[in-house]
């Protein structure tokens, strides 16, 4: 059986069952008012379709994706409004089928109607989230990979390409009969950058301090191509180096720096990389010279892939900034600022 036709089942059961039980406390306790079964029949439906629909939220707001204090509250709060929805038209159906004579128009009888509502739409949650638990994980997984793929890809891509091997491999070549020393250099920095990205582990965490080292390595490269119109600086803590990051994090805001940032500067600019340890959590950031762009297909393709995992990988523990701000020099520059949880 699929998981949608057993997911209609049981929505199905579960608000037939409580529209039954209740009918019958109805008949019972108010002597077989006419309007009762089509009251009843008609919270069957808006009940299945107020939390079919509440289901449709917590998927796009992608609350379940990782159950935190936050989007659990969220959560009860949707279900607590899918009650209050519930209890509304239950006494306005009441309303136009007996009028104001009926029971129901009771302090105790609101309170109860009301109360039973959030019960059983709290429970729905609780079981929804709990049936569905091993699915998301699933889910999760698949993307995560998915992710992972695409973000090596593009990083190998934006290194291995044509283009960037023709210009890496012929600044090097001007540098042999020129310096041959710093030729050397270069392409051990260039087998380095090779060698990080075909070995990494995208699932693991790695220190700050890799990443940096890589970032490093490719701005020598790319500062063979801007010459005096780059300028690079590092300020890493040395509590932020040990802190762990997923890999090619850093190296993706360097080169989202370069390509819209720099390279759009005929006078070029500078490059500053920061990270620090702020009450528990790392603040990471790469600022560079210049100004927001205009948005292009491919801009903020790979701010987009970095903030996805982050996403997966911390939930709403984690956030990735993109600003346009004045520098104390007085020069026009955009920051991307990323903030991860530290482990204990």
């Amino acid at each position: 059986m699929s998981s949608n036709r057993r997911y209609w089942l049981c929505q199905s059961f579960g608000w037939g069952a409580y529209a039954v039980v209740g009918l019958f406390f109805t008949l019972r306790d108010s002597g077989w008012p006419s309007g009762a079964p089509v009251a009843w029949a008609a919270f069957f439906l808006y009940s299945v379709a107020l939390t079919h629909l509440f289901r449709h939220v917590i998927h796009q707001r992608q609350w379940a994706l990782a159950i935190t204090w936050r989007s659990a509250a969220k959560m009860f709060s949707g279900a607590i409004t899918v009650a209050v929805i519930q209890t509304i038209l239950v006494f306005s159906i009441d309303l136009l089928l007996e009028g104001r004579s009926s029971d129901l128009w009771q302090a105790p009888a609101v309170l109860g109607v009301w109360g039973g509502t959030t019960w059983a739409c709290i429970i729905w949650t609780i079981l929804y989230l709990a049936l569905t638990s091993n699915r998301r994980a699933r889910e999760k997984d698949v993307t995560l990979e998915l992710l992972r793929r695409e973000a090596e890809l593009r990083t190998l891509e934006s290194k291995v390409n044509p283009h960037f091997l023709f210009n890496c491999l012929n600044s090097i070549r001007a540098l042999v009969a020129e310096d041959p020393a710093k030729a050397q250099d270069m392409i051990t920095r260039f087998a380095a950058i090779l060698r990080y990205n075909l070995n990494r582990d995208m699932n693991r965490l790695v220190p700050l301090a890799e990443e940096v080292e890589v970032a490093a390595d490719y701005l020598a490269l790319e500062s063979i191509r801007f010459e005096d119109r780059l300028r690079v600086e590092f300020e890493i803590s040395a509590d932020a180096a040990k802190t762990p990051v997923p890999p090619m994090l850093l190296q993706t805001l360097v080169e989202n720096a370069l390509k819209h940032g720099i390279a759009r500067q005929p006078e070029g600019g500078a490059v500053t990389v920061r990270a620090s340890v702020r009450a528990g959590q790392l603040a990471l950031s790469v600022e560079n010279t210049g100004s927001l762009a205009p948005s292009t297909p491919d801009a903020g393709l790979g701010l987009k892939i970095a903030r996805d995992r982050l996403r997966l990988l911390y939930a709403d523990r984690a956030r990735l900034e993109l600003t346009e701000r004045v520098n104390g020099a007085g020069a026009q520059t955009v920051a991307a600022m990323v903030t991860l949880p530290r482990p204990a």
